[in-house]
């Protein structure tokens, strides 16, 4: 199957918004999913976009994403995140997630970040094996904090 990848646009969020919610039912919450596809409209081609992607794009549509943000270390300077990459469950394997995975390590050079970051849940084997294949450090030393929107809330008043 021949697969390109590409910067991903507007037109391409319901496609990219049903992986979302398909990496949800992957990672067994699919009840997290709240952001909506008017969010992602407003917040990735908005007025100030806060985030950006890449699709891997066959003939049946979109079958990857990996969409990243630009973030800012106070001791390195600027990085960029990668929130998420996500192949459709029937594709994996395929080396889609790799090419989605390259485009993105291109952008983070071509923009001279001094970082690139991402997660990976401790139980997905196959994601840990590739970052370590590639020679990625995977860093136990820091814990992953978060508040929702409910405990912003409750905290600030």
């Amino acid at each position: 199957m021949e697969v390109a990848i590409r910067r991903g646009n507007r037109d391409d969020l319901p496609q990219v918004h049903a992986l979302i919610r398909e990496l949800a039912e992957f990672e067994r919450a699919p009840q997290e999913v709240t952001n909506t596809l008017e969010d992602m409209e407003l917040d990735g081609f908005g007025e100030n976009p806060i985030y950006k992607f890449f699709v891997a794009e066959s003939a049946e549509g979109i079958v990857g994403i990996a969409l990243y943000y630009i973030g800012y270390s106070t001791w390195k300077g600027k990085m960029l995140f990668l929130e998420d990459l996500i192949v459709t469950e029937k594709l994996r394997r395929a080396g889609i997630g790799r090419k989605l995975f390259k485009a993105v390590a291109q952008e983070a050079k071509e923009i001279r970040a001094k970082r690139f970051r991402w997660q990976v849940l401790e139980w997905n084997e196959p994601a840990i094996a590739f970052y370590k294949k590639i020679g990625a450090s995977l860093d136990g030393e820091w814990f992953n904090c978060n508040m929702t929107e409910e405990q912003i809330q409750q905290y600030v008043g």
